[in-house]
């Protein structure tokens, strides 16, 4: 039978990915409340991403201390477009298309950044379809199954089963979302939600030519929330320059900025680039859609919302589909990493080929071959 420590190292990927989305349904609960009582999204941004870099710091400087922090021009550009894509135009545009339309509207495209990494990956040739290979054919039907799930779960409501005892500050909450509901503006909404979509999902190929430049998960994290903080300023005093859009108070807004620049950009930062170079782009955002189930089931325990058949009919496929998939992957590494012999000109050359997708080494030993004369 197979030790706990066996276990765990060989599930350290997924439970990495499966951490990170149980923050980010917590993070999305947080912002629901604090967008409908209007906190202006670049200073939120700003904020998150200084507590961030000063989160991942002391780790940089432990962890990685022995690595070259000055920065090329190379490094430094690469940087720059990560906070870009990462912070100022995925997050940024995902919380104007949030607070344009509605919350299960929003998670149903963060959902679609799977699918969308999994193309560009196969057109940026990092991954392979492989569909002439039964795990290929198993990875393509489980991403299929996930965005399906999140589809039904985002847009099939069906029968709806209420919450055994509902909560007194849930009424408080429903009456701020339906005064906002009068001012959505779904068409420009989808609009930025399709931006933040494609944004997040170049961000995720990213981390794959960021670390090959720079090969420290902690120092490009802490550099990539300085300057996604530092645009996010410039972007924020260039919308709202009112004294009350960037003041902080000790409130609900502040616990998400602290929240959420600790863990889900920090950490997140941090596991994702380190799965990414390990595991391929495709693999981190495979996770996303668990993010559905955690929110849905927090929300119909917590917050008292309501759950509906489609999102229970969405939640098994997602499981289902992200089963597949990471069974695939596992298939697929195991295949990769087994020795391989090939004869030839009086010699036998053995091929290993270890630490599979974007980060791979291979190690070639030749023996001499004994003619039987």
């Amino acid at each position: 039978m197979m030790s706990i420590k066996g276990w765990f190292q060989k599930s350290k990927w997924a439970l990495s990915m499966i951490f990170i989305q149980v923050v980010l349904a917590g993070l999305q609960l947080l912002s629901r409340i604090i967008l409908d009582q209007g906190s202006f999204v670049f200073a939120v941004l700003t904020y998150r991403h200084l507590v961030a870099a000063l989160f991942v710091a002391p780790f940089a400087f432990f962890f990685d201390r022995d690595i070259e922090r000055r920065l090329s021009w190379v490094a430094s550009f690469w940087i720059f477009m990560n906070a870009l894509f990462g912070v100022t135009i995925g997050m940024g545009l995902y919380y104007y298309g949030l607070s344009a339309t509605s919350a299960t509207y929003g998670v149903s495209f963060l959902n679609l950044i799977p699918i969308v990494t999994f193309a560009f990956s196969i057109l940026a040739r990092i991954e392979k379809l492989g569909m002439g290979r039964w795990e290929g054919k198993l990875k393509s039907a489980g991403v299929v199954l996930c965005v399906a799930g999140a589809l039904i779960a985002g847009l099939y409501k069906g029968k709806t089963f209420n919450p055994p005892h509902s909560h007194s500050h849930t009424h408080l909450i429903t009456s701020t979302a339906a005064k906002v509901a009068r001012q959505h503006n779904w068409t420009r909404g989808t609009l930025m939600l399709v931006g933040s979509l494609l944004s997040m999902s170049i961000w995720y190929l990213l981390q794959v030519k960021l670390y090959k430049v720079y090969p420290s998960k902690y120092w490009t994290t802490m550099y990539t929330c300085i300057v996604g903080s530092m645009q996010s300023t410039v972007v924020g005093v260039l919308i709202n320059r009112s004294k009350a859009a960037w003041e902080l108070r000790w409130d609900l807004e502040l616990a998400t900025i602290i929240y959420s620049g600790s863990l889900a950009t920090g950490a997140k930062f941090c596991l994702v680039s380190w799965v990414a170079v390990n595991q391929g782009p495709t693999y981190p955002p495979m996770f996303i859609p668990l993010s559905l189930v955690f929110v849905a089931i927090s929300e119909f325990l917590f917050l008292g919302d309501p759950i509906a058949l489609g999102t229970l009919i969405g939640m098994f496929m997602i499981v289902v589909g992200l089963y597949a998939f990471v069974w695939g992957k596992r298939r697929e590494s195991k295949e990769l990493s087994m020795p391989k012999t090939i004869n030839g000109g009086g010699q036998t050359v053995t091929v290993t080929v270890t630490n599979i997708s974007l980060s791979t080494d291979v190690h070639v030993q030749s023996t001499p071959v004994t003619n039987p004369t």
